[in-house]
This record gives structure tokens, sequence and C-alpha cells, in this order.
């Protein structure tokens, strides 16, 4: 195999190991989890589900989805369901932040909202269901925590090293390559 074709396959190995890194970055804050299972409140069955992200830059990292059904069996749920979820720090003042819930693929059984967790600690979590069913509500808490994953520019600030190592490790291989063919 000549250098330039183990350079070639090298570099692409690069290319290939670094997209998908990224898209992997890039992709998705960490899993979703549940704080409320199967609660029956009123005519519905709720799960609520967070990905409960801190941020510094007023962005909404709070993630809530809200999984709805009827509780009773033969009853569907109406389009006209809607979902409130509201948010307020427990350990400090602040202010209680809400938000309606989306439908998610135009499913009343699966709502979302984002809403703003502008630092860490616990936080008291309220879903509220209005719809021709009725009423419900289920409160639950979260801890948010900044995401500690870090920057996709850090990212290559930390494999610097192991590139530049590697740089030089094919680099003596060629050379050797080339005394052996000589």
């Amino acid at each position: 195999m000549t250098a330039r074709r183990i350079c070639g396959a090298w570099g692409l190995a690069l290319v290939m190991a670094g997209s998908i890194v990224g898209q992997h970055l890039h992709a998705h804050d960490g899993p979703p989890f549940p704080i409320v299972s199967e609660q029956t409140a009123g005519a519905y069955v709720v799960s609520v589900w967070t990905d409960p992200d801190t941020t510094d830059d007023g962005t909404a990292g709070g993630q809530f989805w809200v999984v709805l059904r009827p509780a009773a069996s033969a009853a569907t749920l109406p389009a006209q369901t809607r979902v409130r979820v509201a948010i307020a720090p427990v350990a400090r003042q602040g202010a209680e932040r809400d938000g309606l819930a989306a439908p998610v693929n135009d499913d009343p059984g699966r709502q979302f909202v984002a809403l703003l967790m502008d630092h860490e600690g616990v936080f008291a979590v309220r879903a509220h269901v209005e719809g021709p069913l009725g009423t419900a509500t289920v409160e639950s808490q979260v801890a948010a925590t900044y995401d500690a994953r870090p920057a996709p520019a850090l990212l290559a600030l930390y494999l610097a090293p192991f590139l530049l190592v590697g740089g030089l490790w094919l680099r003596l291989l060629l050379k050797r390559g080339r005394r052996a063919s000589a």
C-alpha cells in the first residue's frame, strides 16, 4: 500500500469520525426521563417526561412532554384537549413560568412545551389538563442541571493532542516505508 493511499485512508477515517461525533453532539441534549408515570387524574391518565436543562442565555432548555390517554378505556381523547405546564423554583425565590403545550404530530395524546430554567436546582412542575373530558392536574419536582458536555469548539481542542500524536506516528511509518523500499 502506498503512502498516498495510507494518508487518504487516515484522512477519510478522521472526516467520518468527526461527522459522526458532530451529529451526536448536536442531535440531542440528553435522554428525557419520567417525573410522573401513568397517574390517573380526573378523566385522564397522565405521564410527564422531561429533559430539564438549565441555560444562561435565555433559551428555553427545560423540555416537557405530556402523554395523555382517557382513563375510561372506551373513550377517545378529544382534539381540543390542552395542557399547560408550569414550573417554579423550590429552594429560592423566582417567578413561576408556564407555557401551553402543543400537540406533537397533531396528536392530542402527546404534547410538548419548552420552558426557561435559568438556574440549577429543584423546580416544582405542574401539568394542568383541560378538555371536553374535564380538567386534571398532576404535580411533581425535577432537579435542573447544566448540560455538562463540552461545546463542539472545545472538542476540537481536546482532540488536538491525539491528532498530533497520530500524525507524528503516521509520519514515522511513512519514513520507515521509504527507507525499506530504498
